[in-house]
C-alpha cells in the first residue's frame, strides 16, 4: 500500500507541476496571450487553487468518497489537460479551462498528502516526509518529461507528458483501491 501511494504521488505532483512548469511559456507561444494577460491568468490559477484545497479538504475529510476522489482526479485532469492541447490557440478556452484546472491543482496537494497518510497511519512525521519526498520527485521527474516533450516535439504537445504521469499514476492508485485484502486506513480496516 506505501509503496502504491509513494508512486502514485510521485506521478500525480509530476503530471501537475510538469506542466505548470512550462504553462507561461504555453500561454505566451501556443495561445499567444501578452506577458500581461498570462500573469493575470497565473494569478486566477493561484486563487483557485484556494478553493480547490477548500473542496478537496472537504471531500477527503468525508470519508467515504475518498477514494473516489482520488480515482476521478487524474482522470479529471486527463481531460483537462486533452481540452487545453485542442483549444491552445483559443483564449477564451484556455483562460475558461484554467479556471477548472486551479481547482484541481489546489485539490492535488491536499489529495497527495491524504494519500501517503493513510497509507501509513501509524507513523504521521514519517509519512508527511514521504509526502514531500514524493511531492518533490514528482515535481523534478514531471519538469523534466515535459520538458524533454518540448524538446522533441514542440510546446504545444507538452500537455502528453503531463497525461503519461496521469495514466501512470491511476495505474498506481487503482491497486490500492481494489485490491482484495484488506489493509488499515485511518486506523479502520478497509
Amino acid at each position: 500500500v506505501l509503496w502504491f501511494s509513494i508512486a502514485a504521488v510521485v506521478f500525480m505532483n509530476g503530471a501537475v507541476f510538469g506542466v505548470f512548469g512550462y504553462f507561461s511559456g504555453y500561454l505566451t507561444n501556443i495561445t499567444a496571450f501578452s506577458w500581461n494577460t498570462v500573469s493575470l491568468i497565473l494569478l486566477v490559477y493561484g486563487l483557485m487553487n484556494i478553493v480547490g484545497n477548500f473542496i478537496a479538504g472537504r471531500m477527503l475529510s468525508a470519508g467515504a468518497s475518498a477514494d473516489k476522489l482520488v480515482i476521478i482526479f487524474p482522470v479529471t485532469l486527463g481531460i483537462v489537460y486533452a481540452a487545453f492541447f485542442w483549444s491552445g490557440t483559443s483564449a477564451p478556452a484556455m483562460a475558461l479551462i484554467t479556471l477548472l484546472w486551479g481547482v484541481l491543482g489546489g485539490m492535488n496537494a491536499n489529495i497527495n498528502q491524504y494519500w501517503i497518510t493513510t497509507a501509513a497511519p501509524a507513523a504521521p512525521d514519517f509519512a508527511n516526509g514521504l509526502f514531500l519526498t514524493a511531492a518533490n520527485l514528482g515535481t523534478a521527474l514531471g519538469s523534466a518529461v515535459c520538458g524533454m516533450v518540448i524538446a522533441h516535439m514542440g510546446m504545444q504537445y507538452m500537455m502528453w507528458g503531463g497525461i503519461v504521469f496521469l495514466i501512470l499514476c491511476l495505474a498506481m492508485i487503482i491497486p490500492r483501491v481494489y485490491r482484495s485484502d484488506e489493509y488499515v486506513c485511518l486506523g479502520e480496516s478497509k
